[in-house]
């Protein structure tokens, strides 16, 4: 029993090590090449795909709240009809 207590002091020990167990490379050369190449494509869209489904997305999303704004400003400037 005493092994046991023993072996659960070492648990929290164990799972709360700063540690690193592999090193991750570091990708930051590569970011800068990609991103500092003058090859005409904007900054924001040189991450490749996502970056162009995510500025497509973003762009779609403010023209569709825009309209949407224009249309509830527009809705609430008319007066409503008395029955």
């Amino acid at each position: 029993m005493l092994r046991n207590l023993l072996a659960l002091r070492h648990i929290p020990q164990r799972t709360i090590s700063t540690a690193s167990r592999r090193q991750v490379a570091n990708k930051v050369p590569e970011y800068q090449k990609i991103f500092q190449e003058d090859n005409g494509i904007p900054v924001y869209l040189k991450g490749g795909t996502t970056d162009a489904l995510l500025y497509r997305l973003t762009m779609g999303l403010s023209v569709f709240g825009v309209g949407y704004v224009l249309y509830v400003l527009f809705m609430a400037a008319m007066p409503k009809k008395q029955k």
